[in-house]
């Protein structure tokens, strides 16, 4: 008997390009290319998002997703970034890291109650299930995106 795993849809923007590409993630390992331009799509490294992409990608997404709201003169941000890019990187599949520059989308921290950063913001079906303000360590952040 054969079985097969049910999808896992997540909607990401091709960095190269720009279009809106629906991703399963059960066949990441098969190299998801974008469908306009063709250039890879990259899951294994967080994805920046603009904020009219942030949330339909949270609400569209059958893993959770892990939010950096972030800005590029923070120190502590540039310190997460690291473990950002290694949950990533090694969990690509399970969990779908995006990066949300606040500078330059000041609207969406104030819509989701940023008050400091880096804040991190888990979702998982489109609702907020947990917040970290500041630094965290790997397993902290394993823990905030549901996967510890």
């Amino acid at each position: 008997m054969v079985t097969t795993s049910a999808a896992r849809p997540v909607l990401v923007r091709c960095a190269f390009c720009g279009t809106p590409n629906r991703v399963d993630l059960t066949r990441l390992p098969d190299g998801p290319r974008c469908g306009e331009c063709k250039r890879p799509i990259l899951l294994d490294r967080p994805q920046t998002v603009s904020a009219e992409e942030l949330a339909e990608t949270i609400q569209d997404s059958a893993v959770p997703v892990l939010v950096d709201f972030y800005a590029d003169w923070c120190a502590p941000c540039r310190a997460m970034a690291p473990l950002l890019d290694d949950l990533a990187g090694t969990r690509a599949g399970q969990v779908l890291v995006l990066k949300l520059d606040t500078d330059r989308h000041p609207e969406m921290a104030t819509r989701f109650g940023v008050r400091g950063i880096p804040t991190l913001i888990a979702f998982s079906g489109g609702r907020e299930t947990g917040r970290q303000v500041g630094l965290a360590d790997r397993l902290a952040l394993e823990r905030l995106a549901g996967l510890a």
